[in-house]
């Protein structure tokens, strides 16, 4: 018998296979939070999941503001809104950066699945300058073949559910699901 699929998580599969001819349908906000604590958001494009977990995966450069604000306050929420049905995905959860320095064998195969499922004009960002950073007018281009390992810059960011606030806006229907501390999920109904 297969893993029972949480009813947020079919949800947002659902959603999310409804709008793959939408290219946009794999974009959504992550909100992290600064040092000074203030809000940071910003576009990020979904990896999947990362294998046998409900945790999200994005990537990221190490030099990005985002990977000093997770280390800082751990905690992040992502949004999704799929444009055609009208639903909302709010997922609150913890945060973590999986970098080149990692040791957990399981976090170094995320790190790398994510690295060659990755195209090569994506992984080619990674050797680009530092990001925020004034521009140089002539950055040295730098050549990466379709082999080599992640770069050191390159980093994956999961985040574990703990709250999926669900919003259909279509059928005036919203449900939040919350884990607890053993990961038993519930679901509540409440007014749009």
């Amino acid at each position: 018998m297969g893993e029972r699929i949480l009813p947020w998580r079919q949800l947002l599969e659902s959603a999310l296979e409804s709008h793959s001819r939408l290219r946009h349908s794999r974009f959504c906000q992550l909100a992290t939070v600064r040092a000074n604590g203030t809000p940071a958001n910003r576009t990020v494009v979904f990896r999947g999941f990362a294998d046998g977990t409900d945790d999200l995966l994005f990537t990221t450069d190490s030099r990005s503001n985002k990977v000093q604000e997770a280390q800082h306050c751990p905690v992040a929420e992502v949004c999704y809104y799929f444009t055609d049905s009208w639903e909302q995905f709010r997922i609150h959860g913890d945060i973590e950066v999986i970098s080149h320095t990692e040791d957990d064998p399981l976090k170094k195969e995320i790190r790398e699945k994510s690295w060659f499922s990755s195209s090569l004009q994506t992984r080619k960002q990674f050797t680009w300058p530092h990001p925020g950073q004034p521009k140089e007018s002539h950055p040295e281009e730098v050549r990466l073949e379709s082999t080599q390992p992640p770069v050191d810059t390159f980093c994956v960011v999961t985040l574990h559910p703990v709250e999926v606030d669900y919003l259909h806006l279509k059928q005036h229907k919203r449900i939040v699901f919350r884990s607890s501390s053993g990961g038993d999920w519930t679901s509540q109904a409440v007014n749009p």
